[in-house]
């Protein structure tokens, strides 16, 4: 299930999305920018394009609430519903009590094959921490989530950053989200601009809408 879910969100194929991999993991962690660099106004633009990216079921999949059933948007669709064969992420988040996300998914470098074929990811599939609900929230409420050291993994402006370069340096899931295979939409823009939207977010002070 763990790997599953956010296999729906992730995966890898086309070489310019792996060349943007490569980019993410050899690129130091260096994307933050200074405090109070960033307008208020221009951070809140940098959010409307994270937002983009953060609600696209790519990335929203996986991030459901505790009921732990994965979502997702089969090659050719653009509607979210329900992951198929009745598959449940249990209180593990990775399926163990029932059928493992790894049964389908795996963890795997490589570029993933052609739909339908389940996405592959550097590590172990798994659904988001139940902490960290996206799928069915407004951007307002996302961008107050995310911004929330206690939902967001104890994360500041810089931690969040730290956080997308670490993911990519596993090849995981994240960056992925940009290569998702044949035939799965991905989200607007690339993996090094989600990075800058999020710098000059966190440099703005994290600014959400009303």
């Amino acid at each position: 299930m763990k790997r599953s879910l956010i296999a729906v969100v992730f995966a890898a194929s086309s070489i310019a999305a792996l060349t943007g991999i490569v980019v993410a993991k050899d690129e130091p962690a260096k994307a933050t920018l200074p405090a109070g660099s960033i307008s208020r106004a221009e951070g809140l633009e940098a959010w409307k394009r994270i937002e983009a990216v953060v609600t696209h079921p790519r990335c929203a999949n996986c991030h459901v609430d505790a009921k732990a059933i994965p979502i997702w948007t089969p090659a050719g669709e653009t509607k979210p519903r329900v992951h198929g064969m009745n598959i449940h992420g249990g209180e593990s988040r990775i399926g163990a009590e029932a059928i493992p996300c790894s049964t389908c998914h795996m963890t795997s470098t490589q570029a993933n094959e052609p739909a339908p074929a389940p996405p592959r990811a550097g590590i172990d599939w798994q659904l988001a921490p139940v902490e960290f609900i996206w799928f069915g929230k407004s951007g307002a409420e996302i961008c107050a989530q995310m911004k929330d050291p206690k939902r967001n993994g104890g994360r500041d402006a810089a931690g969040l950053v730290e956080h997308l370069r670490h993911d990519a340096s596993l090849n995981g899931f994240i960056p992925r989200g940009w290569a998702p295979g044949a035939g799965r939409s991905m989200p607007p823009g690339s993996f090094e601009e989600h990075v800058k939207d999020m710098a000059m977010w966190g440099a703005a002070g994290q600014p959400c809408p009303n």
